[in-house]
């Protein structure tokens, strides 16, 4: 499915799955478990060998799902990414490098932020919703209450260190669109193929706010 807009992926529920997975064996059935329990837009980092090819995978065999790739540095990681066919690109923080090589490509970007002047650094390149990461680390909800103020234009997707038990609270602010989470796909349950499990944890998140 085409993405015209990062912000459009708020549209499709709460919370976007942070995925690292290890084997394109998984790909596909993790895909269809997540799908299944309603989140269908799914982030799949670059952090493994076979991330690429699982993302290619998942947008083949699981047409309903999409696929993204997360942890994207360089404009090397953006071509590769559209390549798998990937949807969108999820970026740990900003550069007007990978920016300009998602624009080319076509990816629309969800670029990291941490700080005041990074957002402003991205506002002043076009981006408007922004991933606020690492969100726990970087200050939580009071620091996105206190961006809040001096950026009323922009909007946030928290990622990193949120759970299904705090993800209400982050949920609950105005300047909040979807929380980024990794709890949906624990690796425990990945390594053993509960997919029955991580399908309850995806109809949980899907129902938050």
């Amino acid at each position: 499915m085409a993405v015209n807009h990062p912000l459009e992926l708020a549209s499709h529920g709460p919370v976007i799955p942070v995925i690292v997975i290890d084997s394109v064996d998984d790909a596909v059935p993790l895909a269809r478990a997540l799908v299944e329990g309603g989140v269908r837009v799914l982030e799949v980092t670059l952090r493994t060998p076979a991330a690429l090819a699982c993302m290619e995978a998942m947008a083949r065999a699981v047409p309903e799902a999409i696929v993204g790739a997360g942890t994207v540095r360089t404009a090397a990681d953006a071509r590769a990414a559209r390549d798998a066919g990937c949807a969108f690109a999820v970026s740990p923080g900003y550069t007007a490098a990978v920016a300009q090589a998602c624009r080319e490509a076509g990816l629309p970007l969800l670029p990291g932020v941490a700080t005041a002047s990074e957002v402003m650094t991205a506002s002043a390149d076009g981006h408007s919703f922004l991933k606020f990461f690492p969100a726990v680390a970087a200050g939580g909800i009071a620091m996105l209450k206190a961006l809040a103020g001096p950026f009323p234009d922009v909007v946030f997707c928290p990622t990193g260190g949120i759970t299904l038990q705090t993800a209400p609270q982050f949920l609950a602010l105005p300047n909040v669109k979807v929380c980024g989470g990794s709890w949906l796909t624990p690796a425990e349950a990945v390594s053993v193929r509960d997919w029955s499990r991580i399908t309850q944890l995806a109809r949980e998140a899907a129902s938050l706010r």
